[in-house]
């Protein structure tokens, strides 16, 4: 049948869309771009996208929708991008396209069964098809619209993720045009509850320079008045007018169905929406209304075919009954044979109308037709809903269980473990005889398996509860070594969240449970597990006791992967640890033992540790190719959420932060955002580093935000380091010790260690503490000195001890030696004034590689021989400060560079160095300046380079920074004595 054209005619939204039509002008024109439209259910999303999809299919483009839908508690992984290449498959341009990128084939159920069981294919997936659609944009402009973002599965959320912050979206290098595409995707604003899943993905997706958010509001009531008149022939009352005026506030949705309500009986007008609608639905046929009842059973869209065979009418039955309820709009016809609902809240009304048993029994009935269909692998979740809904456990837990393995394949560990976890909640309400049989389909095994995408999909904490659950499924007749697995697992996923006497208590029932005679696997695989508990419980002794003794049985029952994982612990607990040359070389081995027995996971373990040895030897450019093999390997093995790789993805950030190359930290941060659960924001750690040395202004609010999760240590440290440096930063020497004592309260481990990290929040907080006591000694506050000195003594002893040590017993390496010098030099400037002698060897010592913080010594460097009236190294000191903090982009630090050299009259005011181009200015800082210099605001300079006002508010602080300069004015006056303005491309002289 012909597609139905809406009826609706297009009222007000003129400035949204012009936004919009500038959007697709710029796409057409190789920039491309995406719009987040947000807007309450029934304000017009739909209308306005069907509006702008018409103008750009009249200026050439190729429109292609994509629908999510409505499941439930169902996910049926990456629908709306499976319904697009359908769609995109059916074009005869793109055959070449789509041959090129088979990879695509996985979403359209053509691929093969080897390349579905590639789990580590998933970043695969994501990038082949970003690639495919620049590809197709290359053959057409195109324009992507994704409805109903709200009820996007999780794979969906995490694919739009990748496409948009590091997919299509980003413009190839070089000079040439970028892709011509743009992405409008909707959602309910009113559906967005606090804890909604898409929430945490649109506060990630805005933050991106090519990503707006269109926000569509209620209709002014004039509008509101003319679409009324508009769709109605007659000429209506002007009471009639302004009642439904009032009614609907501004929702053109709701206007729309009172206007349709105005020829109910009178008394019988709804209150309500769903009101509303049921009385047009009644208002048609008996037949049209079955088939209605019918379609919403199904979703918000169904196939004729299907609906016919589902409704059991005479094919010109169901013709008569279909066009009514496409005439009276309740319907949409799509030219592919499917019906969809006009708007989901017309389905849901009718649904939410049916008796408990009609809905059973048409639930039912669409569970048959698409298993008759045969048992395809992607309609496994729809079967799963139906089967559910129509109270056939039995058949909805194998389809479910059929569900998690077509998500296993795919790629799509929170899918799986959603379908997983719907298995074991209708376990005990299934007959026997309808339970799984076969290996590996035991309760007990099925939840250690959803622990397991539980891990994977980066959710630890359930992964917890999972392996807890399957522990208390753990009966008196169940097997030992099931027993000890369980146990031990439950251990390992334990310390993933830092609970580590509760790990250690159950690594000693499982190796307590397997006799150590005859030699097992198990036994050696529990043993292990127990070295680690022991480990991070501070008992190095029975850590080493057990490692040894395990290693010996390894190598007899020739476990090659448990030997790996043995000689990684021993490198740990032996001599030095991990950075030293003997353990360095028990770490290659262990890699290459673990790479040749196939274990990824292992693997991973040993190219981290040889990763974080080479940075506490301070040797900070070794990291880097071993955790780009590490990251690699977990790529290939689908492993990417999981622990070990999300710290060498924090540990990579940590190094190039540290190196000083914070442009390409950030690049790489955005592409991990990509793909990281949402659990796993500490690995962005190192971002937030950037982001507070560069004076963003929002970063305290993003460290709170991320200490305010579930608790995990990591994102504590994170937002520990981030909140004391923000804290002594702003010259708070009162917040900045509470802030030191409460984040080494909560990272204080269960044998009362202190962090390692306590010599860096402890350096980091003795600045404040040394000016407060140094600006009471300016003036003549004895008594506030006195308790500065004494505050600033408290706290450098326990960080001279836990550098002595460390939190395992081993004595830091340079960067925490770099640290403890510091704390030092800010303790003596505390108690007795600033100690050059101290301050040189602080920067000698964070001379190892530490970019920034070497800038930030040298700077208080400067500031003790200021006051030793050496002015000369003073100047030079400073100077150098000032060169890195320009070079990094570190508004703050250059700041305080300026006003100290301005201050200590070391040098001419800096402007004067924008003559020798020590002040570099970006591309996009330069065509911001060009504006400044027209005075133009904020907004006009967002307008005028397609930026937002507060991201155009971000550059002009910059360039102030750069220059040195107090205000607007004095900035584009130093501009142009230094010859900084460049003309705008195409000016004439």
């Amino acid at each position: 049948m012909s597609q139905t054209v809406f009826a609706t005619p297009f009222i007000g939204r003129e400035e949204e869309l012009a936004r919009l039509s500038l959007v697709l002008e710029r796409a057409q024109g190789g920039e491309a771009r995406a719009v987040l439209v947000a807007g309450d259910a029934g304000v017009g999303k739909t209308r306005m996208l069907d509006e702008i999809a018409a103008r750009a299919s009249h200026s050439g483009m190729t429109v292609v929708t994509g629908h999510c839908v409505d499941l439930g508690d169902v996910g049926l992984p990456y629908l709306p991008f499976t319904e697009i290449l359908g769609v995109l498959a059916a074009d005869e341009r793109f055959a070449d396209a789509l041959a090129a990128h088979p990879v695509v084939d996985r979403l359209l159920g053509a691929g093969t069964d080897a390349s579905r069981g590639d789990v580590g294919g998933r970043l695969r997936l994501f990038e082949g098809l970003a690639a495919l659609l620049a590809d197709l944009s290359e053959v057409t402009p195109l324009l992507l619209v994704l409805e109903d973002l709200h009820w996007a599965d999780q794979s969906s959320r995490d694919l739009l993720r990748f496409l948009l912050s590091r997919g299509f979206l980003q413009r190839p290098a070089g000079n040439g045009s970028g892709h011509r595409l743009a992405v409008l995707a909707s959602y309910r604003a009113d559906d967005l509850h606090r804890r909604h899943p898409l929430r945490p993905l649109l506060a990630e997706l805005v933050r991106l320079s090519a990503v707006d958010r269109l926000e569509l509001r209620p209709l002014a009531d004039a509008e509101v008045a003319r679409l009324v008149r508009a769709l109605e022939d007659r000429p209506l009352p002007e009471a009639t007018v302004r009642r439904i005026v009032e009614r609907a506030e501004g929702n053109a949705f709701y206007a729309e169905e009172l206007l349709a309500a105005t020829d109910a009986e009178p008394g019988g007008m709804p209150s309500g929406l769903a009101d509303l609608l049921l009385i047009r639905v009644e208002q048609l046929p008996d037949t049209a209304q079955q088939v209605l009842r019918t379609a919403a059973v199904a979703g918000r869209r169904v196939e004729h075919d299907l609906l016919r065979d589902a409704v059991g009418l005479p094919e010109d039955e169901l013709e008569s009954a279909l066009r009514e309820a496409v005439g009276r709009q309740l319907l949409v016809a799509g030219d592919d044979g499917a019906y969809a609902f006009r708007h989901a809240l017309a389905r849901e009304a009718v649904y939410a109308d049916l008796l408990p048993g009609e809905r059973s029994r048409l639930h039912g009935a669409f569970a048959r037709l698409l298993a008759d269909r045969g048992h395809r692998a992607e309609t496994a979740a729809e079967r799963a809903h139906h089967y559910r809904e129509s109270h056939d456990l039995g058949e909805a837990l194998a389809a479910s269980l059929e569900a998690a393995d077509h998500a296993h394949r795919v790629g799509a560990p929170a899918e799986e473990l959603r379908h997983l976890e719907a298995v074991l909640g209708l376990w005990e309400s299934v007959p026997a005889p309808a339970l799984p049989s076969g290996e590996g389909s035991d309760r007990v095994a099925l939840m250690l398996r959803a622990s397991a995408a539980a891990a994977h999909a980066g959710d630890v904490h359930r992964a917890v509860s999972l392996t807890r659950a399957a522990l208390a499924g753990v009966g008196q007749d169940t097997d030992s070594e099931l027993a000890a697995r369980v146990r031990y697992t439950l251990a390992g996923v334990l310390m993933n969240v830092d609970s580590l006497t509760a790990a250690f208590a159950y690594s000693s029932e499982a190796l307590a449970m397997i006799p150590a005679e005859p030699p097992s696997p198990t036994w050696v695989w529990a043993a292990a597990t127990h070295v680690l508990a022991a480990r991070h419980v501070g008992d190095n002794e029975t850590a080493l006791r057990v490692a040894h003794r395990a290693l010996a049985v390894a190598e007899q029952l020739d476990l090659t992967d448990a030997r790996a994982d043995l000689l990684v612990s021993l490198a740990n607990l032996e001599g030095e640890g991990r950075r030293s040359p003997e353990a360095r070389a028990r770490l290659q081995e262990a890699r290459e033992l673990a790479r040749r027995a196939g274990n990824a996971p292992v693997e991973m373990r040993a190219l981290f540790t040889l990763a974080i040895g080479a940075y506490e030897a301070g040797e900070l450019a070794e990291c880097l190719p071993w955790l780009a093999e590490g990251l690699e390997r977990a790529r290939r093995a689908g492993l990417l959420s999981s622990p070990y790789p999300l710290e060498m993805r924090y540990l990579q950030l940590l190094v190039l932060y540290t190196l000083g190359r914070w442009d390409e930290c950030l690049r790489t941060a955005t592409t991990d955002l990509a793909v990281l659960p949402s659990s796993a924001g500490f690995a962005m750690g190192p971002a937030l580093y950037v982001a507070l040395a560069r004076g963003e202004k929002d970063v305290v609010e993003r460290a709170r935000a991320l200490s305010e999760r579930p608790f995990d240590w990591m994102a504590a440290l994170v937002a520990g380091v981030v909140l004391t440096d923000a804290a002594a930063l702003s010259g708070d020497a009162e917040a900045a010790v509470a802030q030191l004592r409460s984040s080494i309260e909560s990272l204080i481990d269960d044998a009362g260690s202190r962090p390692d990290v306590t010599v860096r929040l402890t350096a980091l907080t003795l600045t404040a503490v040394a000016d407060a006591a140094a600006g009471a000694r300016l003036t003549g506050d004895e008594s506030a000195a006195r308790r500065w000195s004494a505050v600033a003594s408290e706290l450098l002893e326990p960080a001279r001890a836990v550098a002595r040590h460390g939190q395992t017993g081993v004595p830091q390496g340079p960067e925490g030696r770099a640290w403890l010098a510091r704390a030092e030099a800010e303790w003596a400037w505390a108690t007795t004034g600033p100690d050059p002698a101290a301050w040189e060897a602080t920067v000698a010592a964070f001379d190892f590689g530490d970019v920034y913080e070497l800038a930030r010594c040298r700077l208080r460097y400067a500031q003790a021989l200021l006051a030793a009236d050496r002015r000369e190294e003073a100047a030079a000191e400073a100077r150098a400060a000032r060169e890195t903090a320009v070079r990094l982009g570190a508004a703050p630090l250059l700041e305080r560079a300026d006003a100290f050299i301005r201050r200590g009259r070391l040098a001419p005011n800096p402007s004067s160095a924008a003559g020798d181009r020590s002040v570099t200015l970006t591309a996009r800082e330069q065509d911001v300046l060009r504006l400044l210099a027209l005075g133009r605001s904020n907004r006009q300079i967002g307008e005028e380079l397609f930026i937002s006002g507060k991201t155009a508010s971000v550059h002009v602080s910059n360039i102030l920074a750069k220059l040195g300069a107090a205000s607007r004015t004095e900035a584009v006056a130093i501009a142009h004595r230094e010859q900084l303005l460049e003309p705008a491309p195409g000016a004439s002289d």
